[in-house]
């Protein structure tokens, strides 16, 4: 039994987190960095614990100083959320090495499915489609190189094994700047990730983002929540998310699913988590598995009443999954709109302090946020300071349901993105859906006021 759990993050899914361990009767623990004393999740833990100043490096990146939290609170469990250590298979070994035990997958399940070489070759035996590639790192034969690129056809997007969160990519139209385009990327990946393999794969110039979320136990069972789709984005950020995805039918969900499930299967995954995909022409093409929980995770949640991060505390307590596949049912539609602390025109990040807060309400409105009146935003983390999360009968509804929440949003004392989010759901391309990635910077943004 997990008694106790170690919440090794901040913001909106501390607080998020926290609040399941409350429901199932679980204490909690809140790590925090000096700028955090004053995050909403920390004055409500049971316990909590300082591991260092603002920078993420001394704090939340410090793995010495988690794990003697965990110890000193005598914590049975570390859940990592999501960003900062949450796909860090050596935090995951650190964690279980010590005797306790992490909320997510086996450190090896991680390590593979982190490396984005190895991953597209898992799936590819698990018969998981995969956009066409290199089937492997890059060598350092040139004319290979440039043989690989005409056989693929351009053009094709560089991208670093190790990369993720839209970082490590590079997309070539022209033989000429091939060569070029992979040593960059190869000096930028190993700079960042401290991996300098990359891999070759087709641009796809079309496509949308869809991902399916899954959940498994310790005990061979996997379902799929079906899919989201997260297509607006800018630079690779995704900036609103919807469930079920417009136009896609339930045989195709069925298939797709059934797939990731096998994966899983085969991987010997557990937990939570979600299979990203593009999609283009009626094809998805795995490009990467995330192994935690998703920001977006609500919308999913939303529609088929499956709490997923109780699920993940349960699984990793050793329960077994309650819902079958045929349990799961797909009711309405839900949309989320990242929150971000940023100025709305040129996206830089805001930071500040909140002088009035109102949060909206309402049926079907939810607001998962750790902001208050008061509540300083800091300059060292992620812009986001939440997520409105609406739920109805109907896309059309959800969407006139968002826009009306979106209106009693009341975030005052910094700039923030919400006009960005009313600007999108007055689009007709967004409102007719279906609408692709580069949609937004390329089409949205670039039309005159």
């Amino acid at each position: 039994m997990i008694e106790k759990v170690l919440i090794a993050n901040r913001g909106e899914i501390a607080l998020r987190i926290l609040r399941a361990c409350r429901e199932l009767g679980i204490r909690t623990v809140a790590v925090y960095s000096t700028a955090d004393r004053d995050l909403k999740h920390v004055r409500l833990a049971d316990e909590s614990v300082c591991i260092g100043p603002p920078s993420p490096a001394d704090s939340y990146l410090n793995i010495p100083a988690i794990i003697s939290a965990a110890e000193v609170t005598d914590a049975d469990a570390i859940h990592p959320g999501y960003g900062f250590l949450s796909e860090n298979a050596h935090f995951a070994e650190c964690v279980e090495n010590s005797g306790f035990i992490f909320i997510g997958p086996t450190p090896d399940v991680i390590r593979v499915m982190g490396d984005k070489v190895a991953a597209i070759r898992e799936m590819k035996a698990a018969g998981v489609p995969c956009v066409p590639g290199s089937d492997g790192p890059l060598g350092d034969d040139e004319r290979e190189n440039l043989r690989l690129a005409r056989d693929i056809g351009y053009p094709v997007m560089i991208k670093a094994a190790g990369g993720g969160g839209g970082r490590g990519m590079r997309v070539v139209h022209h033989e000429r700047n091939l060569l070029e385009a992979i040593a960059t990327t190869r000096a930028e990946a190993k700079a960042a990730f401290g991996n300098d393999q990359v891999y070759m794969e087709k641009f796809l110039d079309d496509p949308r983002h869809i991902e399916i979320q899954v959940l498994a136990d310790r005990h061979g069972h996997v379902i799929h929540l079906g899919e989201r789709d997260c297509s607006i984005q800018r630079r690779h950020q995704k900036v609103i998310e919807e469930s079920p995805a417009p136009g896609l039918g339930e045989k195709q969900r069925g298939k797709i699913g059934q797939r990731c499930v096998e994966a899983c299967k085969r991987i010997g995954y557990r937990s939570a988590g979600t299979f990203e995909f593009l999609y283009q022409d009626g094809q998805f093409y795995f490009i990467e598995m995330n192994t935690r929980v998703q920001v977006e995770h609500p919308v999913t949640e939303m529609v088929t009443g499956v709490d997923i991060v109780k699920w993940q505390i349960r699984i990793a307590a050793g329960e077994r999954l309650a819902v079958e596949q045929k349990d799961v049912e797909w009711r309405g539609h839900a949309i989320e709109c990242r929150i971000n602390a940023e100025d709305p025109e040129t996206f830089l990040p805001a930071p500040g302090t909140i002088t009035r807060y109102h949060a909206p309400g309402g049926p079907g409105v939810r607001m998962d946020s750790h902001i208050y009146a008061g509540y300083k935003v800091p300059p060292y983390y992620d812009s986001m300071i939440g997520k409105l999360i609406v739920h109805a009968e109907d896309r059309d509804t959800a969407i006139a349901r968002m826009q009306g929440a979106l209106s009693e949003l009341v975030i005052d004392g910094i700039k923030t993105n919400i006009a960005l989010h009313q600007r999108i759901l007055d689009d007709a391309g967004f409102r007719r859906g279906g609408v692709n990635i580069h949609y937004l910077e390329k089409t949205l943004l670039n039309r005159r006021s």
